[in-house]
């Protein structure tokens, strides 16, 4: 056969070639079939896939949980506490912890504590103090204690744990004024986690308010506030939290007192967040979807909130979570050093500010238990904080 043979016809009326064309149904999946489960990923929202990499990270899942349990106890502080915040007992001053017993001369009876005598060693002019065994006191449970105001509103007198009656219970000893430790410390977890919260949310308000207005305008703005944070960032943390401090008046109530230091330490921390945020408005606003807002006359607020900052909220969210830790901290280095919150106040800084005397640590020991709570709720933060930062990129 000749190439002529094999060739098209040069005539343009002659007819085209047959295809053919089915009449089946489109199946976008039947070349490829999803499972159940593959279908439930490609349709699952950005904070699906964020919780489903969360649960993943087991230290992160428990470091979560006991940082609910914690913020859970704020609530119900007042029950918790086996006495009241100021209940005093000035026959057991620095008394050692107690320790709770079960069985009394070969016989189970349940958790009890023995009766404490005191007498003044006169070589050492020190408080000593020894179990008497002859006296047992058994620990009571959903009890009637310390009457106290729950949460300001009513008066109460339900405990979770009492001691027994005409007995004590110091699970953690007591202070210079014969109170309760462990009683002192669930108080002061309500001060010392609420006041991270508060101090994050409005570091986190000002982070995204000035970093969105950088990130979003760029030129001048965004140079003017870049020195800004530079400035602040210039200044070391610790002497400039002391200084500040300093100059709230002596005459403020307790509650300015806290809501000052509060504001404090989150005007000094939002800087961190406000470049993460500029450096992603920067790249986020030459976006298509975010011209096509601009076009259609939305205003840079609506882009910004609605358009921009949704799509990294989670990386936002995990950067927050990291920054709670250092507003803790800053709460209670201040109120160690005694600039901090004051009593009546009571947090864990506010009770470590009694163990500044090596002495006293060196005879108390137990007076350094606040700083217990301390180490688990920082690492908790943390641990919680990288999981949330690796959940926020779920691909990946």
């Amino acid at each position: 056969m000749s190439v002529s043979d094999t060739t098209m016809p040069a005539n343009p009326q002659a007819s085209p070639l047959p295809h053919y064309v089915s009449t089946e149904p489109f199946d976008p999946q039947g070349a490829e079939t999803l499972t159940a489960e593959q279908e439930r990923f490609y349709l699952a929202s950005q904070w699906q896939l964020m919780l489903w990499k969360l649960k993943r990270h087991k230290v992160a899942v428990v470091a979560g949980i006991i940082l609910a349990i914690m913020y859970a106890s704020t609530l119900v502080s007042e029950v918790l506490a086996p006495y009241h915040l100021h209940s005093r007992h000035t026959d057991f001053i620095y008394a050692p912890p107690q320790q709770v017993r079960w069985i009394h001369e070969g016989r189970f009876v349940g958790p009890f504590t023995y009766g404490l005598v005191q007498s003044l060693n006169m070589e050492t002019l020190r408080r000593e103090y020894a179990e008497d065994t002859s006296r047992v006191y058994p620990v009571r449970f959903l009890c009637s204690g310390d009457s106290y105001r729950f949460w300001g509103l009513f008066e109460a007198s339900f405990h979770l744990v009492c001691p027994g009656e005409g007995g004590t219970l110091f699970i953690a000893g007591t202070d210079r004024l014969g109170r309760d430790v462990l009683s002192r410390v669930i108080y002061g977890t309500r001060i010392s986690l609420t006041i991270g919260l508060l101090g994050i949310a409005v570091s986190f308000s000002l982070g995204l308010l000035f970093g969105g207005i950088a990130g979003y305008y760029g030129g001048w703005v965004d140079n003017l506030i870049q020195r800004v944070i530079e400035v602040i960032r210039s200044f070391p943390e610790l002497p400039l939290w002391m200084a500040l401090s300093a100059v709230l008046p002596v005459t403020w109530s307790p509650l300015l007192v806290y809501f000052g230091i509060t504001m404090i330490l989150a005007t000094l921390d939002w800087t961190n967040l406000a470049r993460a945020v500029r450096s992603k408005l920067l790249a986020l606003r030459e976006e298509d979807y975010t011209t096509a807002a601009r076009l259609m006359g939305a205003k840079p607020s609506r882009i910004i909130s609605r358009h921009l900052l949704p799509g990294f909220m989670s990386h936002l969210i995990a950067a927050a979570t990291l920054s709670i830790p250092g507003m803790i901290l800053g709460e209670t280095a201040l109120s160690f050093l005694g600039i901090g919150l004051r009593p009546p106040i009571t947090s864990w800084g506010v009770l470590l500010n009694e163990a500044q005397n090596i002495n006293v640590v060196a005879l108390y020991p137990w007076l350094m238990l606040p700083v217990a709570p301390v180490i688990v709720v920082i690492l908790a933060f943390n641990f919680f904080g990288d999981g949330l930062r690796d959940a926020a990129d779920p691909y990946r």
